[in-house]
């Protein structure tokens, strides 16, 4: 029976290379893709990182109750929604799955499928480090937003305090020091199952 390892972290922290690597180096990892009504970013393809839909499309799939958990980030550019979906994605019979999510989404997606199947795989590196990646993947942007990325940088402090991370009884993290180091404790908790 698999389980659900849910990839968080404040913004910049890694965990969407380290997510990439992971399903790169294990293909018998499986990935489940989430949902968002941002507009999708130079570079990116539908069913990548994210499947990109129309806030009216979330809004039927809510009405069918196939939406997991939710969130809504009011950014410079209107709200934007994020959100997992009952969408067939995961048969537990296949093995494991990752996601990437919030800890709100983790809290939600635990609930949902049950605190034994789920998992949490949180990544952490220093504030510096953080900064530097999103201004440099700002800048690649066509119409970069300095805004948003201080947005969600003070954003992610208050989602992410120790506080939120206890509550959810979040003790381990992983320190995205390197790819290398952070990929190999990732993949040792996923076989551990812990």
């Amino acid at each position: 029976m698999g389980r659900l390892f849910v990839f968080m972290g404040k913004s910049a922290s890694g965990k969407d290379t380290l997510y990439g690597e992971l399903l790169a180096r294990h293909p018998e990892i499986h990935a489940v893709i989430p949902y968002t009504t941002r507009p999708i970013r130079e570079g990116e393809t539908d069913g990548g990182a994210y499947y990109f839909v129309s806030e009216d499309k979330m809004r039927r799939m809510e009405k069918e109750n196939r939406i997991v958990e939710s969130r809504c980030y009011q950014t410079v550019h209107g709200p934007w929604y994020y959100f997992t979906a009952e969408d067939g994605q995961i048969d537990w019979d296949k093995g494991d799955f990752v996601l990437i999510s919030t800890l709100e989404g983790f809290e939600k997606i635990s609930r949902f499928y049950g605190a034994n199947k789920v998992v949490p795989l949180y990544i952490e590196v220093d504030d510096m480090t953080r900064i530097e990646r999103s201004l440099k993947r700002e800048k690649e942007q066509k119409n970069p937003c300095v805004s948003e990325v201080c947005r969600r940088f003070l954003a992610d402090e208050k989602d992410f305090s120790e506080e939120n991370l206890k509550r959810l009884n979040i003790t381990d993290k992983i320190v995205n020091d390197s790819v290398e180091n952070a990929l190999r404790e990732i993949v040792l908790r996923i076989k551990s199952g812990r």
